[in-house]
């Protein structure tokens, strides 16, 4: 087992930097890219403006590592695969992340990570790794672009998107 965690978040963190509060996100206020909402389902109270401010890379990587990342089960997977899953769970949900992976390994999409899963995943090496990662962050921007915030979010996520892609297969080596 390995662990890329620090390095996945730091590349994450990139993308999630900083306080924002758009009245055009259906996320509402979020800092480090962790929502309101979810923070104070994290922290088990509701939590205000300036606690939200407050938050360091430090406060949130607990959250990560548990909500996204071994959700993920990302320590199973292969380098630059695991980033990529990881930075989509974040962005779009832990299930659509592995509903995604399913499809492009050839499983039936549930959104559950079990065993047929991580067999299906573990069959691609080398140059199927390489390709399993392009056709997954090509299959996560096509779902982005179906979302009616696309006109608004578009441009960003797309080059998000390729960033990750970009790192992704850097981290396959």
């Amino acid at each position: 087992m390995k662990d890329n965690f620090a390095d996945a978040l730091t590349a994450l963190l990139i993308h999630e930097a900083g306080f924002v509060d758009n009245k055009d996100d259906p996320g509402g206020m979020t800092n480090l890219g962790v929502t309101a909402e979810t923070w104070a389902m994290w922290v088990g109270h509701d939590v205000n403006e300036k606690q939200m401010r407050a938050l360091t890379p430090s406060i949130v990587a607990p959250l990560y590592k548990r909500k996204y990342w071994d959700a993920c089960r990302a320590d199973e997977l292969i380098s630059g695969l695991d980033y990529a899953v990881f930075d989509y769970a974040v962005n779009s949900g832990v299930g659509r992340a592995i509903k995604a992976l399913q499809n492009c390994v050839g499983v039936a999409p549930d959104g559950g990570f079990g065993t047929t899963t991580m067999a299906a995943v573990s069959q691609f090496k080398g140059d199927a790794a390489k390709t399993l990662v392009e056709e997954y962050c090509d299959n996560r921007l096509q779902f982005l672009k179906s979302l009616k915030t696309f006109p608004v979010f578009g441009k960003g996520w797309e080059k998000r998107v390729n960033e990750v892609k970009a790192m992704s297969l850097k981290m396959l080596g």
